[in-house]
């Protein structure tokens, strides 16, 4: 897995903090932009974020371009809804030699399963050339391709819906793949938002686990997400 932080708003916490004072103040944004110091800004975004002001974060947005990520990942990421998407099409884009998968650990680790995995994948793949050999269109043969085939994709998301996405997929109850994804996005914003981001996680870094009985043994600590 490979991700990129490719484009994000400049000072982004200085537009988090400008927008929050900006609520309060008789000057306009611009004013504000130029005035306010770091001093300030670190201690207004801090209170926006530990107080749950988060409408300001809306204004900063982020940019991934992420790969060698599979399907199945993809279709757990866009039911985050707030954000934009675009993905490498199935549709328009043949995947002869070029065809990669993604191969859990759980299956990768397990040697009764780990070769006949690999051997239906390559299966699957044949068969994909063979009705493209035939004249199926590729917008058809897709549909034989599994869940597990490596995929593309660009992601922007703004502040807010950032926070609440670490704060359900770097929780140890999330799938393995998507739970990486999010770490690596999380330690990419770190380096360039350390206030905003500096308590995001799972809920357990800053509270009681909300999961019950299904609480993991071994919760992750903050260091675990330290860009």
């Amino acid at each position: 897995m490979k991700v990129n932080l490719v484009k994000y708003t400049p000072e982004p916490e200085k537009m988090v903090a400008v927008a929050a004072r900006l609520c309060y103040s008789p000057a306009g944004g611009e004013k504000l932009f130029e005035n306010l110091n770091n001093e300030e800004v670190v201690k207004l975004v801090r209170f926006v974020v530990k107080s749950g002001h988060l409408s300001t974060t809306e204004h900063v947005v982020f940019t991934f371009a992420a790969e060698g990520v599979s399907r199945s990942l993809t279709h757990q990421l866009v039911r985050h809804r707030l954000a934009s998407y675009n993905q490498q099409s199935q549709r328009y884009v043949k995947f002869h030699e070029n065809f990669q998968y993604i191969t859990p650990p759980a299956v990768s680790n397990n040697n009764k399963v780990s070769d006949k995995f690999a051997e239906m994948i390559e299966k699957i793949h044949a068969f994909y050339e063979e009705m493209l050999d035939a004249g199926v269109e590729v917008e058809d043969a897709r549909y034989i391709l599994p869940a597990a085939s490596e995929t593309k994709i660009i992601i922007t998301m703004n502040g807010r819906e950032l926070l609440h996405f670490f704060t359900v997929r770097c929780c140890n109850r999330a799938q393995w793949e998507i739970r990486q994804l999010a770490i690596l996005m999380l330690k990419l914003v770190k380096k360039i938002s350390p206030v905003i981001f500096e308590n995001a996680g799972p809920n357990c870094l800053r509270g009681p686990c909300p999961e019950g009985k299904f609480k993991c043994e071994v919760p992750p600590k903050a260091s675990d997400f330290d860009a």
